[in-house]
Parts: C-alpha cells; structure tokens; sequence
C-alpha cells in the first residue's frame, strides 16, 4: 500500500524524518534526566524569542525572564493582531503552517508554527494513535467533524481527508434520518476507528441506543473511538462504550499547540511532555502541587515562528498526583462543554458548529476580539461580541447568511456590541449557549 499520510506531510515541507528520529530520542530519555532536559528546552525556546521575536521581547518588558516564574503568562489578548507582527525574525508567512483557532473560548486568532515544530506535532500524534493500533496510512477513520461548505474550502478538506484516509461524516445536521445514513455507512465500509467532536459522537450513541444497535455488531473492524475538543463525562462514556462495543479514547488538544493529553491504553489521561510544557497555576501566577486545581499553562517547546510561552489556554484543570515530569497524568479537566442547538426543522446541530460560522468573523486585522452565541428561542439567536469598531451591515449580513447555509433558513438574529463578556466561575467564556430549556 502506498503510505500517501506520510508522502502529503513530506510534499508540504514537514520534515518527518527528523522529527520522528528526534521524538523517539525524546521517549528515551529516562525520568531522573527529564527535569534538566525540560529545563534546558525551556530555557532555550524563551532565550530564543527574546532574541528573535520582538513582539515577544515587548510583551516580557523590563522582566527579561530572569527566572521561569518571573515570565509573564500569555492569553489569548496577546494575539489578537496581524500574525506578520507576531513572527519571529527569519520566517514569513509562506514558509510557516498557518491557521486559525475554533474560537471555542471566544478568542479566535490565527497563529503559526514552524516547519519543523509542526512536524513534532504529527510524530506525536502518530505515536499516541498507535497506541490502540491506528496507523494513518492504512486505518480507516469515520470522522465526525465540521466541514466548510464553499467550494474550496470544501474540496481541500476531502483531499486531506483522502490522503489521511479517512470518510468524513456531516455534523450541522443530525437529525434521526441524516443517522440514519451514518448507520447505512457502518455496514458498508470498513472502519478501523471513529474520531470527532463528542457531542456530535453522543448524539449518534443516543441514536443507536434508541434502535438498540450495538455499532461493533454492524462494523466488526471498529476497534476504538477517539473524542476531541470538548468535555467527555463519565456517563457518556460509558453510553459510548455501550453502544459502539469498543473503547473509548479521551483527547484533549489544541490546535495551536499540540496534543495536550492522551488516554493511554491502561486508562491514564497521560499529558504530552514530549513537545510542551504544562503547569498548573493558581490566581497569582504560583503553580500548583500535583492534585491541586488551577489554570492549565503552557509552553510550546519547539515553535520558533510563534511564542507561545507560559500560555493560558483558558481551561482549568488538574495533574494527578501520580505525576512525573516524563510522565504527566491530567486528573481532571473542567470546562470545555458544548451545547447542542436545536432548530425548528427538528434538525440538531453541536454548538462547535459555530466554529465554522466563526470563520465568517474572523479577519486578520483582530477587530472581533470575543464573541458569544446565544440561542434565545429556538428561531432566535443573539450574537455579543466584542470588537475595536462596531460590525459593519454588510459583515452581519455575511454572518446571517453563514449561519443559514451551516444551519437552516428562517432564522432572526440580533447583533449587540459590548465592552466585555460575561465569563464562567473558571473564568472561561463559552462560544456557544443553549438558553433553551
């Protein structure tokens, strides 16, 4: 079989080979050598964009990062200009990954990675799904995803989607007969796994559940389901695990960083201390011991074109007490849930959904700086946000019609401009809000 995943990584500029040489030599450092090998990456990545990055160095200030804990730590706020002020010496924008966040937080903002810091990403990925036997050349996966709907947008996505094997399953609308279909696509091809965003996975295990349909009997070469980007509680779990009869895999991740923690196959939800550094900090700044909950902080290793340096993600969590600095285990992570929005058709629809219409809003000159979704009524959603000048009728127009092609027709819609936004006890704002009851 022609390895066509690992061929697109090499044709776009990633240097596989290195990289995997040089994560494998990584793996093999040993736990009483870890500390000092963190240090030293650390260390080098801040002397690094202090030297390079003059974005940065004006961010750090008069603080020079004489200590670790003397650093100040990065929010979302940091990047809500141009990316061609936040790169560092030596890159432009043609020679780096690009792309943009969901805006799941509120705080979308585009952001890059270096050749080769992207290509760390990918042996990381490529070795956590080999845990549970997936290979991206040769395993099937039945993604769950969003998609765009223009053309180009569109037709990239299933080119990526052939390279990496993979069959892409609608989101916007998941309703009982659009499951059915799924269902349909289960008996007919072979899938090796399933992976998307949770609320959309749900969905289709309530679905089954309501036919009494065990997915494994259907499709027996499922082996696992992996669920991304939003909170898995223990309840669904244990639905999913019902229904589709193989084991469920918990990711968290963010596309700016990397994979950020991983369920290993002996249950732990094991945090990547491969390519990041995570802390755990209180309300000051101060980490936290191991079992505390805090602000989950982190640090990209290797990404040269763009400093993400004891960055607040925006989540809250917790390291199990069992932790090491090699070994890492995420107890518990707070946050990160999505409703679901229901619409007059009866169509369904995950709340990251707007990820999608996000795009819509998003511009590179960081005008919109955060935004909320609410649905208010089941017709009727109102859209706050947060901006330098106030949305012109012709970007609330486009954002309309956005909505209505990922969504359906008829809906009203209400634009109110606001100093700030209404945030959760975590301190986390939700992109999307059912006030439906």
């Amino acid at each position: 079989m022609l390895n066509l995943f690992d061929l697109s990584l090499r044709f776009k500029g990633f240097p596989m080979k290195l990289a995997e040489a040089n994560f494998k030599e990584t793996l093999s450092i040993s736990e009483e050598d870890y500390l000092p090998w963190i240090i030293k990456k650390r260390t080098a990545i801040v002397e690094y964009h202090l030297k390079n990055n003059l974005s940065y160095k004006k961010f750090v200030g008069e603080k020079n990062g004489s200590t670790w804990e003397s650093l100040p730590i990065m929010t979302k706020k940091e990047f809500q200009k141009p990316l061609v002020e936040r790169l560092s010496d030596g890159f432009s924008i043609n020679y780096v990954y690009v792309n943009k966040t969901s805006g799941s937080s509120g705080d979308p903002f585009i952001f890059a990675k270096d050749n080769y810091c992207h290509a760390l990403t990918w042996s990381n990925i490529i070795h956590r799904f080999g845990w549970f036997g997936i290979d991206f050349n040769s395993s099937l996966q039945a993604r769950f995803y969003g998609i765009p709907l223009d053309f180009i947008g569109n037709t990239k996505e299933r080119i990526k989607d052939f390279l990496s094997h993979r069959y892409r399953f609608t989101i916007f609308d998941l309703s009982d007969n659009v499951l059915e279909n799924v269902l349909i696509k289960f008996q007919k091809k072979k899938f090796d796994y399933i992976n998307g965003y949770t609320s959309s996975i749900v969905l289709f295990a309530k679905f089954l559940q309501k036919k009494n349909i065990i997915l494994k009997t259907i499709c027996p070469t499922l082996k696992c389901c992996i669920v991304t980007s939003e909170m898995l509680f223990e309840d669904d779990k244990q639905l999913l695990e019902k229904q589709f009869g193989v084991p469920v895999i918990n990711e968290y991740g963010a596309s700016e960083l990397d994979l950020i923690a991983f369920q290993n196959p002996n249950g732990e939800w094991q945090v990547n201390s491969e390519t990041l550094f995570v802390e755990i900090l209180d309300d000051e700044n101060n980490p936290l011991p191991y079992g505390k909950e805090g602000r989950i902080v982190i640090t990209s290793l290797y990404n040269k074109a763009h400093p993400f340096i004891r960055y607040d993600i925006g989540d809250v969590g917790i390291l199990d007490e069992k932790s090491t600095f090699k070994k890492p285990l995420l107890k518990k992570l707070i946050g990160r849930t999505n409703d679901v929005a229901v619409l007059p058709s009866g169509k369904k629809a995950p709340g990251l959904t707007f990820y999608y219409v996000t795009k819509s809003i998003i511009e590179d000159d960081g005008n919109v700086k955060e935004f909320v979704i609410k649905q208010t009524k089941i017709d009727t959603f109102e859209i706050e946000y947060v901006s330098v000048i106030e949305l012109t009728q012709n970007q609330i127009q486009s954002i309309e019609k956005a909505i209505t092609t990922y969504l359906e027709s008829g809906l009203h819609f209400s634009f109110k401009r606001k100093e700030k936004l209404e945030r959760s006890k975590s301190g986390k704002l939700k992109q999307f809000v059912s006030l439906l009851k």
